[in-house]
């Protein structure tokens, strides 16, 4: 691995959780929807998140992902802010661990973050911050890398574009305070890679959901998390 290598920044959906997002997301759409039916319509609920994970999807920095995500929901919904906060509250303290059935841990994952560790790197958890803080360490906890001290984990709390967005990436450098050549991203699609775009290193780990544009960089390493590993072990 190239020496300048100051920190590692793990995606999580794919590449150290093994989610399958065309089961997990329906699954998750089913049960939040279910849990605010006394409220509003399931599918009525459903498509405004819809519309408002898609305003996250095109924010363009102006603000977090959870206030572009408000603005553009509520009024939607039609139901205050208010209402609805405490209700998804619950939601994400009882009904969303129910989701993990959906996952599959991979004990490669706690490996490959430890020797990181290790072996001295920053690490950051860089999961597309569509969700909030609590679903994102849910699932981290589910994937066995809960317990790790990170520069940063991306949420919509904390975040101001997503991915693919170049801006998404140039936020978490700025936050974590290494230039783009000292950073290696580890995925498993296209928006992950595309962070070779600003000159990190990158490590496609190819997946269900691996469809790189013809525009991206070609991945710096490509592998499976024990491959990763033992490119970790062979560094001093």
């Amino acid at each position: 691995m190239h020496n300048q290598i100051k920190a590692i920044l793990f995606d999580l959906d794919g590449t150290l959780l093994d989610t399958n997002m065309d089961v997990f997301l329906p699954r998750y759409f089913e049960a939040l929807s279910a849990h605010v039916a006394h409220i509003t319509p399931p599918d009525h609920f459903v498509a405004c998140l819809m519309q408002a994970s898609e305003a996250m999807l095109t924010n363009d920095g102006r603000d977090t992902n959870e206030t572009v995500f408000a603005q553009a929901f509520y009024p939607l919904l039609g139901r205050a802010r208010q209402e609805m906060e405490p209700l998804f509250e619950a939601f994400y303290a009882r009904d969303f661990p129910k989701l993990r059935q959906h996952t599959r841990h991979l004990p490669e994952a706690r490996q490959v973050v430890q020797a990181a560790v290790d072996r001295g790197y920053d690490i950051a958890i860089v999961t597309n911050p569509l969700f909030p803080l609590t679903a994102i360490e849910q699932r981290m906890e589910w994937a066995g890398v809960s317990d790790f001290s990170y520069r940063l984990v991306t949420s919509y709390e904390n975040s101001r574009a997503t991915k693919p967005n170049l801006l998404y990436f140039e936020h978490v450098l700025e936050i974590i305070g290494h230039p783009p050549q000292a950073c290696l991203v580890v995925g498993d699609e296209n928006m992950d890679m595309v962070a070779a775009h600003l000159g990190c290193s990158t490590f496609l780990i190819p997946g269900p959901r691996t469809e790189l544009e013809p525009t991206t960089p070609r991945p710096t390493w490509s592998g499976t998390l024990a491959d990763l590993y033992a490119l970790l072990q062979n560094q001093s």
